[in-house]
């Protein structure tokens, strides 16, 4: 079980961390928002599966560093975008230097995971371990612009924060709060994903109506028999009843022309969309159309 850990324990043993986020935002003079971002998006890949990431960026020079830190921005941003990426784009030093065939499609193909991770490394070690840096690099957040203790106890304000893609950060400046890590650091995406991060959103044709019973037998003989949560067709709504499709019963009503499908985690939201923006499945010769749930989709309408 691990033992809890002050703030000035943590960043020791983010040392590392922090001294390459020290040279982006005070050595080289990145924003902040964008090398927070590049910063999560190095743990995310570290967790991923390309380890030692921070040692072998700690061991470049200079120019290295500068140019590893642009291809993240690559990565991130990649994110971000409704298009798959071509060919022409590229992550060449990180493919050397993180080894594992890392690239820009590999990142894409998982990238509902990606954004859920570097949304919980923003919030769970970023926000912590770099507060005080921060601090030095941001003018308004300077203890003489504060009144008082209050300011202490007020999130930072970071420029581009909320981020249209990777939400808000909360940086808070009192160092008397204590935090657990969970293994190494560890966290675990199903634990902070929302039910809207594991959904997809389902539509049909007209006339070739499908059932519940069918969407869970299409996704969990492709995809598992584990990996669905629930299934809300779009008469459930109608009918105000509490008919979520779970494990395996069903029941007869007129056809609906979509549904949400909750599953297991993100992780298996990447695996169903393989990198697509919207998928096409077949079964009994009915189109299933799979695309990434949004929660501002109004299903009652």
């Amino acid at each position: 079980m691990s033992s809890p850990l002050n703030t000035e324990q943590l960043n020791v043993f983010h040392a590392q961390d922090r001294e390459i986020f020290s040279k982006l935002v005070l050595k080289y003079s990145r924003p902040p928002a964008e090398s927070l971002l590049v910063m999560a998006t190095w743990l995310w890949l570290e967790d991923f599966k390309f380890e030692n990431i921070f040692s072998i960026i700690e061991a470049l020079t200079d120019p290295l560093i500068v140019a590893l830190a642009d291809e993240a921005v690559s990565c991130f941003q990649c994110l971000e975008s409704t298009d798959p990426p071509n060919g022409l784009s590229q992550i060449p030093l990180s493919t050397k230097y993180f080894k594992n065939d890392i690239s820009i499609e590999l990142i894409y193909k998982n990238r509902y995971s990606a954004i859920t991770g570097i949304k919980n490394f923003l919030n769970t070690v970023c926000s912590r371990i770099f507060s005080d840096i921060l601090q030095r690099v941001l003018p308004s957040s300077s203890p003489s612009s504060s009144f008082g203790s209050t300011r202490l106890r007020q999130p930072l304000s970071i420029p581009g924060f909320p981020h249209p893609t990777f939400g808000s950060i909360n940086v808070m400046l009192d160092n008397n709060l204590f935090f657990i890590p969970h293994g190494l650091w560890g966290w675990n995406a199903n634990c902070i994903a929302t039910e809207n991060d594991r959904t997809l959103f389902l539509t049909f044709s007209r006339g070739f109506p499908v059932t519940h019973a069918e969407v869970y037998e299409l996704f969990t003989k492709e995809f598992g028999e584990n990996c669905v949560e629930s299934v809300i067709m779009q008469h459930d709504y109608k009918n105000a009843s509490n008919n979520a499709y779970v494990n395996g019963s069903s029941w007869q009503q007129e056809q609906s022309l979509f549904a949400r499908l909750m599953l297991d985690s993100v992780a298996s939201v990447d695996r169903v969309l393989n990198g697509q923006m919207k998928r096409r499945f077949e079964l009994y010769g009915k189109h299933i159309w799979a695309r990434k749930y949004k929660n501002r989709t109004n299903l009652s309408n």
